[in-house]
């Protein structure tokens, strides 16, 4: 008798949790330009979610600017109810509260994270006109060069700069910083010999391998990427520096833990379907969903592995 009413309730529990989310209209907010990897990330998820939830209206937001904080602040600010959730990645959750003096929210308390969505490698890049074939012959180089190498990056206080620096620091190796306003743009300096080195997301370097003006030194994963198995790891080359860059789906903070669960649920479904593990791989991005609570692990762990590298290159952003 117990038996049987236990299966017959656990079908009435399924359906009310599912029925949990999504709403009628769902906002899924990028705090990033189009065409950046959140962005990116955001329509795919929002496609999968919008195939399978018919009646339900999905739409990706772009609110770029601030490094992030200014979508985010949007999201942290949004009324707890499911209607409203959106995709950071490690710099506005974590990073940003030891770069900027003041932001607009509180990570720990203003944000309730869903889950972990993707990671995507960074590769250590030089123009092939500098020379050098390794991280030995590259730190080689930096070291004799006493004015400093220049370096590029996506913007102060990315995780393209905080790489860098890392590296100029285990290496004892003086560099000079010259920021760019995205990707393609560092990159195009790089090609051009604007700077000798850069740490950027392996999606907007590898293309221009085919034409032999760029050459990859190094990933930044901890792990050799699947994406580029012949391009050794920093710690494999003797610097130990990781720097993973990811997204994640996070809510306002006010979000109960029913609703959190049951978005999680839905995100990790489209997440492990094929087509989108394909559509994701094509930008050399991997799916890497996760727990609440591992997400939340996450964001702590990023800022205390960055916080001894912004104190000491002094970066600040008011």
């Amino acid at each position: 008798m117990a038996l049987a009413l236990t299966l017959l309730w656990l079908p009435h529990t399924a359906t009310a949790q599912q029925a949990i989310w999504p709403p009628k209209l769902v906002r899924l907010i990028v705090p990033f330009g189009a065409g950046s990897s959140p962005d990116i990330v955001g329509r795919v998820v929002a496609d999968s979610l919008q195939a399978r939830h018919p009646g339900t209206s999905f739409v990706v937001e772009n609110k770029p600017g601030a490094s992030g904080n200014i979508g985010t602040d949007a999201i942290a600010k949004a009324a707890p109810d499911g209607g409203t959730i959106g995709i950071s990645l490690g710099g506005p959750l974590a990073i940003n509260t030891l770069l900027f003096a003041k932001l607009p929210y509180n990570p720990d308390t203003d944000l309730a994270p869903i889950t972990l969505l993707t990671q995507l490698p960074s590769v250590l890049a030089v123009p092939t006109s500098l020379g050098v074939s390794s991280i030995a012959e590259f730190l080689a180089r930096a070291k004799a060069d006493k004015a400093g190498l220049a370096y590029g990056s996506i913007g102060v206080g990315s995780l393209s700069q905080l790489c860098m620096e890392a590296i100029a620091q285990k290496a004892g190796a003086g560099m000079v910083h010259i920021p760019y306003p995205s990707s393609p743009a560092a990159t195009t300096a790089l090609i051009r010999s604007d700077v000798q080195v850069a740490c950027l997301p392996a999606i907007g370097v590898t293309p221009q391998l085919s034409s032999g003006t760029v050459r990859l030194l190094a990933v930044t994963t901890a792990q050799r990427s699947p994406f580029l198995p012949d391009v050794p790891t920093l710690k494999e080359s003797g610097i130990d520096v990781q720097s993973d860059a990811w997204n994640a789906l996070v809510g306002p903070g006010g979000l109960s833990k029913e609703m959190v669960a049951s978005i999680n649920a839905e995100v990790t479904q489209t997440l492990t379907e094929p087509a989108v593990i394909e559509r994701l791989k094509l930008q050399l991005i991997t799916p890497a969903p996760s727990t609440p609570d591992e997400l939340r692990k996450r964001m702590s762990d990023e800022k205390a592995l960055w916080a001894d590298v912004i104190k000491a290159a002094k970066i600040r952003i008011e």
